[in-house]
């Protein structure tokens, strides 16, 4: 029986960050106006455990500031307050994200004590050009650095990436995936740029010097950028930013490639390719069942059943089942 993951998400938005990049606006894009108060995060962890099966592995994360950059009363404080879930066994673990120029031997240890087991580093881009022209503030080396004395230490390594930044390119988003791979990430997100709201790329946006990546073109460089992390393992917790509120209803939104099923429609157009190679010959023929790997049955039929539709043109019938023997973007395609 597959055990199914929950992760209860406490969002502290622009907390203890030393500086501001150009694309962030943490207050619009969480839908959140200040951090949460230790009594707000109890709340919110227990209102969200009522509604997680019995049996589930449960994750509390703290994201969307610099965690490990808030004074260290501040972060016990935080830690503390959920130390009764994971004696209680309700939750498994802490997961973080923070800053990679804030990561040290002592912080680590700290982190090791309150039973933190991951931590999530912003990286962003591996390209220090781009970094330096986002404004993120640390450096190429400083993300290599802190990766290794994560992974060092035992915890659950999370490199975050965007694409369509500032000074960024198709090669060097490729580049940036194959040096998470390389760092030994466990996991990765992988978010396309926005334009917010009172940010610095907004008002690069207005006065044309910015121009963000369309919906195909994010599509179509993320769907060449997943199976790379797939085929190393390397787990895809997130594509594409969290639907707040104010992202939904368009208030913070001032352009860029957002879309509720963006995720979706990145795995529809990695099948959509994979069935462009498949070779049926010529006329139309009665059955194919296709069979991929557990888990991929929706991505394969594709976003509003494209996929399935492309299909059709060659088949009267088309099936779509799923087999724990295949991995990754394996298929069996069998013709009847």
């Amino acid at each position: 029986m597959r055990i199914r993951h929950f992760n209860i998400a406490v969002f502290i938005p622009e907390e203890a960050c030393p500086n501001q990049c150009v694309f962030c606006n943490q207050h619009r894009i969480a839908g959140a106006d200040c951090a949460p108060s230790v009594e707000e995060v109890i709340a919110k962890v227990e209102a969200h455990l009522l509604t997680i099966p019995e049996g589930s592995e449960v994750e509390i994360g703290f994201f969307g500031g610099n965690f490990t950059g808030i004074p260290i009363e501040g972060q016990k404080a935080y830690l503390e307050s959920v130390q009764p879930y994971l004696a209680s066994g309700r939750a498994a673990g802490i997961r973080i994200s923070t800053r990679p120029d804030y990561i040290s031997q002592d912080i680590l240890t700290l982190l090791k004590q309150y039973h933190v087991t991951a931590i999530e580093l912003g990286a962003q881009s591996l390209d220090d050009e781009v970094l330096k022209i986002t404004g993120r503030g640390h450096s190429v080396a400083q993300v290599r650095d802190a990766s290794r004395l994560i992974k060092e230490n035992g915890f659950n390594l999370g490199l975050q990436m965007m694409i369509g930044l500032p000074g960024d390119t198709a090669e060097k988003s490729i580049f940036t995936a194959r040096e998470i791979i390389r760092l030994g990430a466990d996991s990765t997100r992988i978010y396309p740029t926005l334009v917010i709201k009172n940010t610095e790329l907004a008002q690069l946006f207005l006065d044309g010097k910015y121009t963000p990546l369309t919906m195909e073109e994010a599509v179509e460089s993320i769907s060449e950028i997943v199976p790379l992390f797939v085929a190393a393992g390397v787990k895809i917790l997130r594509i594409g930013l969290h639907p707040s509120e104010g992202l939904l209803d368009r208030t913070s939104l001032v352009a860029g490639p957002f879309h509720v099923s963006f995720g979706e429609m990145v795995f529809s157009e990695i099948w959509r390719k994979q069935i462009e190679n498949m070779v049926f010959g010529n006329g139309k023929r009665n059955l194919l069942t296709l069979t991929v790997a557990a888990g991929m049955r929706t991505a394969a039929i594709g976003h509003k059943a494209m996929n399935k539709a492309t299909l059709l043109e060659s088949f009267r019938k088309v099936v779509f089942e799923e087999s724990a023997d295949l991995k990754g973007f394996e298929y069996h395609a069998h013709t009847g």
